[in-house]
């Protein structure tokens, strides 16, 4: 087993304390090529690099293990499809109720503490460059809790997180059929889970999870929550904090 690299990012940061960042035990391990093949959920933010494209992909069908609630072929990507080079971004793959962002390989963990609020878990995935018609595509470990909904999110950004170029999501998601005696669950993109009861209980099991807070769905209407100030900084310091903070609807739509 490789030994575990920590990686301490230290200085004043708005409030003069050190925040450490532990970077996940693995190589830079995004795949170059062909990402999952839905943006479902997904919309243009802020005005993207003239001449690109950026938009993000998740698997469309996903399982669970009912035992270990670990999922399995979860998979989230960025794409440029535009014709010219993106320059430095960052994804972001964050997690909402049922669903736990474990790990993201060549990833960092955001600290609890700049998670967007009603998040439970979330990365950041820093890119140099994503040329013109090319794709990242990363592998994520997660698990979810069949009793709750659970949601996940993709927002693409600027290296110094001042704009959001895409977000997509927080999207849902689940089954309306849940099977809690057989070893695994589908859960399908875009789709409410309907928590199973428990054996003997009536109840409907443990029913939805908290809400998604401070980061709305991008469907039709929906507004961005763009990352404030203090993300800015953490990103541009290097580091996976986020803080998000609330953007006035447009009077033009």
């Amino acid at each position: 087993m490789s030994s575990r690299r920590q990686v301490k990012i230290a200085g004043s940061l708005l409030t003069a304390t050190v925040t450490a960042f532990m970077v996940l035990p693995f190589a830079a391990a995004a795949d170059d090529g062909p990402g999952p093949g839905s943006g479902e959920g997904g919309k243009a933010m802020d005005k993207a690099p003239a001449g690109t494209t950026l938009t993000t992909g998740l698997s469309e069908r996903i399982s669970v293990d009912n035992a270990t609630r670990e999922t399995k072929n979860l998979v989230a990507g960025v794409s440029n499809e535009g014709t010219k080079d993106s320059g430095k971004i960052s994804l972001l793959v964050v997690g909402f109720d049922g669903m736990t962002i474990k790990a993201v390989p060549g990833c960092s963990a955001i600290p609890k503490s700049g998670l967007p609020k009603g998040s439970n878990s979330g990365f950041t995935c820093p890119l140099d460059n994503l040329a013109a018609g090319k794709s990242q595509s990363y592998k994520v470990a997660a698990t979810f809790d069949l009793a709750k909904t659970g949601k996940i999110c993709l927002p693409v950004t600027s290296a110094d997180g001042k704009k959001t170029f895409w977000q997509q999501g927080p999207v849902p998601f689940g089954t309306t059929n849940p099977s809690p005696n057989a070893p695994e669950t589908p859960l399908l993109l875009n789709t409410e889970n309907k928590p199973a009861a428990p054996v003997g209980d009536d109840s409907g099991g443990g029913g939805k999870g908290g809400d998604t807070g401070d980061l709305p769905s991008t469907g039709p209407g929906s507004e961005l929550l763009p990352l404030g100030a203090t993300g800015a900084a953490l990103l541009a310091a290097g580091g996976a904090g986020l803080w998000w903070a609330t953007r006035k609807p447009s009077a033009t739509r």
